[in-house]
């Protein structure tokens, strides 16, 4: 039975984004972001995708997105950057895949566990410059590299930071890269050389090329999406995302009735309201900020009243032979017209990256241009 809205994902704006990314960032290799089902674009045809077009490296937040990637055949690094279970690790070890280590005492479980030399885990140590969340203190990251070293079950692949401000504070931004800079300068003096060190999302490596090193990270890019305001690359990334559903039924109501619960919309006069099967749990946010409008017919139209669980209200009086199985375009282009994540970001107070990932996985992806 079909899912009455769908996700367009434009796999040759993926591709070309991709291309855009790799001749900008020169010899540094691109691991590209497909946590969270890709964005919400489907992480199996968007890494196949990008592998295709110059990334050479993919990363995921949990097991079970690399999982997922490695059972359709997808056979390139992958490294998990969010928390593993001890548990787990040797799942991880089986798939060829790369392990964040954040945490001091998982260090330690890691080298009890596998230090022997047959056990063969790979890991990116993460370091906490100013970040607040996963990774070890800048202090302790050259004594837990060379821990790590010493074992021979243990592959130290990578030594990375994250950055963040580097959207809207390049002070702070350089800052945490001082401090990532000293101690890959300590681990030198010593001896020691990581193989990949990464620190780059999408916007450092917009807005600041020393931060970049030999692997970047890109994410909301690799979808066409700026990640900050007049960033200057909307102009060389094309948007891969749209999503539609189609009108249920139309019908005139006289002055003064009310439209959906609580009677939170009353027409003004008589008014021509369309009814369109989506709703809060496909993703359209209901409060205390949603969609302002969608495109019918190539034209604006605005929600009249409050966003149900699986329909919306929309005010089509000003669209003449609106009707039944007309296309509603809740994110997208139609016609001349667009509705970017990014105005949508606006009008529920979030930014685009909430507004692609949050459209309901049950929201079937079809694959353009693949």
């Amino acid at each position: 039975m079909e899912y009455p809205s769908r996700v367009e994902i434009d796999l040759g704006a993926v591709a070309a984004n991709v291309r855009w990314i790799k001749a900008r960032v020169g010899g540094a290799a691109v691991m590209a972001v497909v946590k969270a089902n890709a964005y919400g674009h489907g992480a199996p045809a968007v890494a196949a995708v990008a592998l295709r077009n110059g990334a050479e490296m993919l990363a995921v937040a949990n097991l079970a997105e690399a999982q997922e990637l490695r059972a359709v055949g997808i056979g390139a690094p992958i490294l998990l950057m969010s928390h593993l279970p001890l548990s787990a690790l040797g799942d991880a070890v089986d798939l060829d895949l790369s392990v964040s280590v954040f945490d001091q005492g998982f260090a330690r479980q890691c080298v009890s566990r596998f230090g022997g030399a047959s056990a063969g885990l790979k890991v990116h140590l993460k370091v906490d410059t100013g970040m607040g969340r996963l990774g070890v203190a800048p202090g302790i990251a050259v004594d837990l590299c060379r821990q790590l070293r010493e074992s021979p079950g243990i592959q130290l692949e990578g030594l990375y930071t994250h950055f963040a401000t580097a959207d809207d504070d390049p002070a702070f931004m350089r800052e945490q890269l001082r401090s990532f800079r000293r101690i890959l300068a300590r681990l030198r003096e010593g001896g020691t050389v990581v193989k990949y060190v990464h620190a780059a999302n999408s916007a450092a490596l917009l807005t600041n090329s020393e931060s970049c090193f030999n692997v970047v990270r890109p994410g909301i890019m690799l979808y066409g999406l700026e990640p900050m305001p007049a960033s200057g690359a909307a102009r060389h990334l094309r948007p891969a995302m749209a999503w539609k559903t189609r009108i249920a039924q139309v019908k005139t109501l006289p002055p003064g009735s009310s439209v959906g619960y609580s009677q939170a919309y009353r027409t003004r006069g008589a008014e021509t309201i369309a009814v369109a099967p989506v709703g809060y749990a496909d993703g359209l946010r209901r409060a205390p900020f949603t969609w302002r409008e969608v495109l019918i017919r190539g034209q604006r139209a605005p929600l009249a009243g409050r966003v149900s669980m699986e329909k919306i209200t929309i005010n089509v009086s000003h669209i003449p032979g609106a009707g039944a199985g007309d296309e509603v375009v809740l994110l997208g282009r139609q016609g001349e017209d667009c509705l970017s994540a990014d105005e949508i970001a606006g009008w529920i107070g979030s930014n685009n990256y909430e507004v692609v990932c949050s459209i309901a996985p049950l929201a079937p992806r079809v694959y353009l241009n693949g």
